[in-house]
């Protein structure tokens, strides 16, 4: 994606379903665990790379043991960094116990940190706010009673913050931040404490309290503390958490929004954000990982059993369309496929733009996630060239030029841009700044006809529109082309996202600022009046305003004037910019219809608040996110 944005968090977490002596003496190192979470979080590095986090927790400890640590980091390579902090443990295991204490799960247990059975990593894009060490995952909620701990992780928005604050608030507490991340761990941290006091109450009859104890951390029903904490939530989440006595969990939203795949044996319970780095750390077949039904949790006890179970009611399933068109690793073989899809689908919209004039075409991608997009695209001009030999040969229609011509062409491809070294822009003056940015990108010289080519340049999404403005059509027009068209996987980004994506504010959508340019042309200033006093006066209402933003203009429409923003001056060649449709998207992706950030239909009805209170924000010259 040229337009760089922040999104979805990554969780990883394994559950060990025997001691830890047995993985020792099958994969001869206690280091088992570790480096299996640590394939996954590697594997999983373009979720997120303003930090990261693990947490483990060791089962059955003594009382007077250390049973829960934690790495938090913001370095740079952050997940190295945690890892080789854990490594250093077993280094000291060896300094403390000799050579043999590698290869005693129960000394090991005993006296060194992350040696436990249950362990949760996170990696994270800060889309709002700091990045401090305190923002990192996993979070931790602590307690004198082992089943009260609490351990968080999550990828996930919530709409209605305000609102669970104050039921929060209702509750007695006194939280002590406004955040999401923090409100969603204390209310379910408020119902863990109340199954416990259940339990407890049950039992306080029949047993000591030291007896009790154990009866809680075994009876202690995750399922059922879900269901009371996440009946009040509105967004896109998986949330990820560890308890104290060793049961874990996995939670996916109703609307499937958020990602979740799992992988369970005897020996493990595994989870992950995404296919590929379950088969990655566990070399398993694709076919073996599962997905975490909508409204569902995937629930590990303390003894290792485990099941998912029904946590909200599953709506219809809205999985983020975006994961497969560009944040998900490629290498899932259905998302890979779906971007060749994707490139496929544009050929009528290509071919009709450049006049069928294959022959002066040369085809690129914009580095580097476009690429199986481009492919896609180039078996589809293979598919037309073979269509067209066939009209020739098989039916005996006309044709253009020498029939050898014919048989021996082949679309012209070449890699005309290329991402240097990021460079600063550190220069304050304006016009230095723009020539700066416009060096980001170089390109490949004497492959084009000055004059006579057009390029076609695919990428997997425009949402600003910056960098195809200030660099890549600045590096594509000193080739001398006769035109240059940009060609959209996606359809056109008019409207924000609220579930994980950093795409919250309207005035940053080159489509939306497109819209606004049509409306000022045609003297409609005042519908944005009456879209932005029906978003104020029915601030709760279940309809999305903006919609009709753009009702009045075709989508070609749209595009045209996105071709004429994205033109700065000096930009001698024809400038077309060209998009996926949304019907072609449901046809390439069926499985992952969740489309708001294109069509405007959000899965909650906190999804539609936002967008609403979002143009009112736009509409009065505010700044801040909408939730």
């Amino acid at each position: 994606m040229s337009d760089a944005i922040k999104h979805e968090c990554g969780i990883a977490m394994i559950r060990l379903r025997k001691p830890v002596q047995y993985y020792i003496d099958k994969y001869g190192s206690a280091a088992y665990p570790a480096n299996r979470l640590y394939v996954l979080m590697q594997k999983q590095l373009n979720r997120g790379q303003d930090g990261a986090g693990v947490a483990n927790i060791k089962i059955g400890t003594d009382p007077g043991t250390r049973y829960i640590s934690r790495y938090r980091s913001i370095e740079p390579s952050a997940v190295n960094y945690i890892f080789d902090k854990i490594n250093k443990k077993y280094k000291k295991a060896k300094k403390l116990g000799g050579h043999d204490a590698l290869t005693d799960g129960a000394w090991l247990k005993e006296n060194i940190a992350f040696t436990g059975e249950v362990w949760l990593g996170h990696l994270r894009y800060g889309t709002h706010g700091e990045n401090s060490i305190e923002t990192c995952h996993p979070f931790l909620k602590q307690n004198n009673w082992r089943s009260r701990n609490l351990v968080m992780a999550g990828n996930f928005n919530m709409t209605n913050v305000e609102e669970l604050f104050s039921k929060l608030v209702q509750l007695g507490q006194h939280p002590k931040e406004k955040t999401d991340t923090v409100t969603v761990m204390e209310k379910i941290g408020h119902f863990l404490d109340e199954e416990n006091q259940r339990i407890f109450d049950k039992y306080k009859h029949q047993y000591s309290n030291e007896q009790i104890t154990h009866v809680i951390e075994n009876e202690l029903d995750v399922a059922r503390i879900l269901r009371r904490s996440c009946r009040d939530f509105d967004g896109g989440y998986t949330m990820a958490g560890m308890i104290g006595n060793g049961s874990s969990f996995v939670v996916r939203d109703p609307s499937g929004i958020r990602p979740a795949y799992y992988y369970a044996d005897d020996e493990v319970v595994v989870v992950a954000s995404e296919k590929p780095a379950i088969k990655s750390a566990f070399n398993i077949d694709f076919n073996s990982i599962q997905e975490i039904k909508p409204g569902h949790a995937l629930v590990i006890n303390k003894d290792g059993s485990y099941a998912e179970s029904e946590i909200l009611p599953a709506r219809e399933k809205t999985s983020c369309s975006f994961e497969r068109i560009y944040f998900s690793r490629g290498t899932d073989p259905a998302i890979y496929q779906e971007r060749k899809d994707l490139g496929k689908a544009l050929i009528p919209q290509i071919l009709k733009a450049i006049d069928f004039d294959l022959k002066n075409t040369v085809f690129s991608y914009i580095p580097n996630t476009a690429e199986t997009a481009f492919l896609g695209m180039i078996e589809g001009l293979e598919d037309y060239l073979s269509a067209k030999r066939r009209e020739v040969f098989m039916d005996n229609k006309p044709h253009m030029g020498e029939l050898e011509e014919l048989l021996n062409f082949r679309p012209r491809v070449e890699k005309l841009v290329s991402k240097d070294v990021k460079l600063r822009t550190f220069i304050t003056n304006d016009d230095d700044r723009d020539t700066m940015v416009a060096n980001v990108y170089d390109t490949t010289y004497e492959v084009v006809k000055s004059g006579v080519d057009s390029l076609v340049v695919i990428d997997d999404s425009i949402v600003r529109g910056t960098t195809l403005e200030k660099s890549i059509l600045t590096t594509l027009d000193k080739l001398n082309p006769k035109r240059i068209i940009i060609v959209s996987s996606a359809p056109q980004i008019r409207f924000p996202d609220c579930y994980g994506i950093d795409m919250s504010r309207m005035k940053e959508f080159i489509a939306f600022r497109a819209a606004l340019a049509l409306i000022k042309e045609r003297n409609m200033d005042d519908l944005l009046d009456t879209v932005h006093e029906s978003c104020l006066n029915q601030p709760n209402a279940y309809e999305n305003f903006v919609k009709r933003i753009y009702e009045p203009f075709t989508n070609d429409e749209i595009s045209e004037k996105v071709s004429q923003i994205v033109v700065s001056g000096g930009i001698k060649a024809e400038v077309k910019v060209i998009f996926q449709t949304v019907e072609n998207l449901h046809k390439c992706i069926p499985k992952h219809t969740g489309d708001w950030y294109f069509t405007g239909d959000y899965p909650t009805t906190g999804g539609t608040r936002v967008v609403n209170r979002s143009f009112a924000n736009f509409m009065e010259g505010k700044t801040v996110r909408a939730y």
